[in-house]
């Protein structure tokens, strides 16, 4: 081929490829369009290239949805931002596709190209584009349209903006609920970009129109629109226009919507400000803890320790905690579950005697509550009210029930209470330990559950780490080694394991003078697996103890595991030997 027809080879390459049968081929070469169009030039892909996709009408929707998406960052290939306007028309075709994720992805790139584009050629070429969607036949075009108008507006002229809030108007009153539906999911976007003097006029009677729709589907998208526009208006005209809609919307006949304004509520409340919250709000908000739906009661359960901060103690003992005992009691597990993830962040609100008196009694029920779920969510969140009505109380109320999870038949309830145990230790402090906690976590290193054993080891460790090695060697170490002689292998193992996590916390001195000699006895178990995992534990050790110990003690008993009969053995004590060879060279 000859040096002149070097530039054509490219587009003809892509035009062959993008009719191909072979669907593979069609998207590689989208996704090869920065290349062709550097190969091209800037020129020739706005005068070729760009058209040639404008009229590819391929009907695979992964080949569309590839392409819209290319032609997003296309920008600094057809010129720069001068030259942006050419990238429109494919977009638009794109964007009245039938298939939804196309018309999505198409939509963001012309709102990534616009956004780039100078302000006359915005409105000689985008403003027009936005019109033609939105008159468009098929609805697909006009679904589209709704998600571009907040660009094309702030940079039109006057005239044009009332034509374009007038038009945004009409796709409000739309025959087709997917088009209203984009009105109400894009009003928010839209409404920023417009006038405060059109905010109240135009808006509002738009925003009217999507709440009193007759589609439930419409109507709770337009709950999300009341907390964007509650933050675009001035704090009277709120109270005025979206106070009166969040209030009916409570009481809506469609149960989605109930959720949505259970889902939205906090944001509603910061639109409205304290007062109006106080007065209205609180009754609504009483009604969706009560409503008949589980899946509303779920949302609005999972929002009562945000709302509560927005009032007074007295409203929320006085308004809130009814509901919330009765929350504790639903017949639906996940009401629960959604409440106890929550109801710890109150005590802080509500302060001690409030917390003592009103919530202990519903921190104890969930406690108990047979869905593990509920359990976890409330063992998780202890030290919020540790806070607040200190320790004493908590062990007296609480530990109880924690004694009665630790050995509760779910294994994840017992993982759960395990992996808190060190935070309680913490907080209840040594002696307290001592007295409450310190058989269970003895009991946990037997469980028939590994992943028990695996964290009562853990924790172990972690409580050596919090009380110190001083407390460790009185009341952790000893019991931990006397259970290396227990008949099960398996436990024998998870005591290997708690030595090797123990070791680094307790220092050079406890461990050769208490575990390392375990660790050797175990080297002569006649189960393979225990003599393996005695190779690893040694091989851990290698750092924390003397150079001395290593060469008198480690390193013989690491060359009589390397000839074992067992081939796993012999891999870990060569491993093990490789290791202290390596320290000897660096050292």
């Amino acid at each position: 081929m000859s040096m002149t027809d070097e530039p054509l080879y490219p587009i003809a390459v892509l035009i062959d490829e993008l009719k191909n049968d072979d669907i593979q081929l069609r998207l590689n070469s989208i996704r090869r369009l920065s290349t062709i169009a550097r190969a091209l030039g800037e020129e020739r892909t706005r005068k070729e290239l760009i058209p040639f996709l404008s009229e590819n009408n391929d009907d695979d929707d992964e080949v569309l949805l590839a392409m819209a998406e290319e032609l997003g960052v296309f920008i600094p290939y057809v010129g720069g931002v001068e030259h942006a306007y050419v990238l429109l028309p494919p977009l638009e075709t794109l964007s009245t596709v039938e298939e939804t994720c196309v018309r999505e992805k198409a939509v963001e790139s012309l709102c990534r190209v616009g956004s780039q584009m100078k302000e006359s050629d915005l409105v000689e070429h985008f403003v027009p584009l936005v019109k033609r969607l939105a008159a468009g036949e098929w609805f697909t075009a006009r679904v589209s349209a709704c998600g571009v108008f907040h660009i094309a507006y702030p940079s039109a002229p006057d005239t044009v903006k009332t034509e374009l809030r007038s038009i945004y108007t009409q796709l409000c009153q739309d025959d087709m609920p997917m088009v209203r539906r984009a009105a109400a999911t894009n009003l928010g976007k839209f409404a920023a970009t417009i006038e405060s003097a059109h905010l109240k006029t135009d808006v509002m009677s738009m925003f009217d129109d999507l709440t009193q729709d007759d589609q439930d589907s419409v109507r709770l998208l337009a709950v999300e629109g009341c907390a964007a526009l509650g933050k675009l208006l001035e704090p009277q005209d709120c109270v005025a226009h979206i106070l009166p809609v969040i209030v009916n919307f409570s009481q809506d006949k469609s149960w989605r919507v109930r959720y949505m304004v259970a889902n939205q509520l906090y944001e509603l409340c910061e639109a409205v400000g304290p007062e109006p919250t106080r007065t209205e709000l609180v009754p609504a908000y009483v009604r969706l803890l009560r409503d008949n739906e589980a899946e509303v009661r779920i949302a609005a359960a999972g929002k009562v320790t945000k709302f509560c901060r927005i009032l007074n103690p007295e409203l929320s003992i006085q308004h809130i905690l009814p509901c919330v005992k009765e929350l504790s009691t639903d017949s639906s597990q996940h009401v629960r579950s959604a409440l106890a993830s929550v109801i710890m962040g109150m005590a802080p609100v509500l302060g001690k005697d409030a917390t003592i008196e009103h919530l202990l009694p519903i921190f104890l029920s969930l406690l108990k509550d047979e869905f593990p779920d509920v359990r976890l969510n409330i063992i998780s969140k202890l030290d919020q009210v540790n806070q607040v009505i200190g320790i004493d109380l908590l062990s007296q109320s609480l530990l109880p029930a924690i004694v009665e999870l630790a050995e509760d038949r779910h294994w994840r309830v017992r993982l759960a209470i395990i992996e808190y145990i060190p935070l309680l230790a913490s907080q209840l402090g040594v002696g307290f330990f001592d007295d409450k906690l310190g058989a269970l976590c003895m009991q946990w290193l037997q469980d028939k559950v590994h992943s028990i054993r695996e964290a009562a080891a853990n924790n172990v460790k972690r409580l050596a780490e919090e009380f110190g090695p001083e407390w460790a060697m009185q009341h952790i170490v000893p019991q931990v080694l006397e259970m290396i002689n227990n008949p099960h292998y398996l436990y024998r193992m998870t005591i290997l394991r708690a030595v090797s996590l123990l070791a680094p916390v307790m220092g050079s001195e406890i461990t050769c003078s208490k575990l390392l000699p375990v660790v050797m006895t175990a080297a002569k178990d006649r189960v393979p697996n225990i003599k393996f995992n005695v190779a690893k534990v040694l091989q851990s050790l290698i750092p924390i103890v003397d150079q001395s110990v290593v060469e008198k003690t480690i390193r013989p008993g690491l060359v009589e595991l390397s000839e074992d009969p067992d081939v796993d053995v012999r891999f870990f004590a060569n491993q093990a030997l490789q290791s202290i060879d390596n320290v000897m060279m660096s050292s």
